[in-house]
């Protein structure tokens, strides 16, 4: 696991794109994983611009969404297919039928999940997966209490997820209880991970995730059995690591080849 500590949540966002921009350069038909967070929405604003200003191209992507609210009618502004829509895919050239999301309004869930796993499969898995980060330390909506082994599958949103989400409907109560989430076994199939954090509420499943033990009680911290996993940081989300000092010189002094 790779720890990337910089000032700010502009710089956190670059260091982002720079990774799918160079993802794309050597591999025009890259498989994108999206989370439709808040962490990641600065890096679809900076892809937008490099694809108005310099060409960036994501004719030849496809696109897999983390996860989505289940029960939410189609083409609600809260789900997370209408924010990829308004964020990501109309900032750049790729072809909306290549963009993919867990159908949270399918009759047979599990059969829904099923297929989505198919999907990514066929595909032939995803290249480079955006993360966000929850408060609690769930990656993608992987509660605490998940398996660590778990595929896409339908969860229960605990309270302080719901709170935290809230801003993006009416109310609380315009929640849903429900999605369906990539399980963990799941996003560590992806060959890159790029997880985002960015804010003092971060700090603690920050240090969770990258300094203590693997545990359900931190999905996040199942990341520390990937081969290939960027944590991308800014200073106040960075509190509370005990390395950071070492994290920073490791970065300051890496090989200027070896790239993210």
């Amino acid at each position: 696991m790779e720890v990337v500590i910089l000032p700010g949540a502009k710089a956190v966002a670059d260091l982002a794109a720079d990774a799918v921009e160079s993802l794309l350069r050597r591999k025009p038909d890259a498989v994108l994983g999206l989370a439709a967070g808040t962490s990641p929405l600065p890096v679809y604003a900076e892809l937008g611009r490099r694809h108005a200003g310099s060409g960036l191209d994501f004719s030849r992507a496809t696109a897999f969404i983390l996860d989505e609210y289940a029960g939410l009618p189609a083409g609600h502004p809260g789900s997370f297919r209408s924010v990829i829509g308004r964020e990501f895919t109309a900032r750049v050239n790729i072809d909306p039928a290549n963009v993919h999301g867990p159908d949270g309004q399918a009759a047979d869930i599990p059969a829904a999940c099923s297929a989505y796993e198919d999907a990514i499969r066929d595909a032939g898995g995803v290249d480079l997966q955006l993360l966000g980060l929850g408060t609690d330390g769930h990656v993608g909506f992987n509660e605490p209490g998940s398996s660590l082994a778990s595929r896409t599958r339908i969860k229960t949103l605990v309270e302080q997820t719901r709170r935290d989400n809230a801003r993006f409907f009416g109310s609380l109560a315009e929640v849903p209880q429900h999605v369906l989430t990539q399980g963990l076994g799941t996003i560590l199939e992806a060959r890159h991970l790029v997880l985002l954090a960015t804010g003092a509420r971060k700090a603690q499943p920050v240090h969770d995730l990258a300094e203590g033990p693997v545990a359900a009680l931190c999905p996040a911290s199942v990341l520390q059995l990937h081969p290939h996993v960027t944590v991308l940081l800014d200073e106040a989300a960075a509190s509370s690591l005990r390395l950071a000092d070492y994290y920073r010189h490791s970065y300051e002094h890496k090989p200027s080849w070896q790239g993210l």
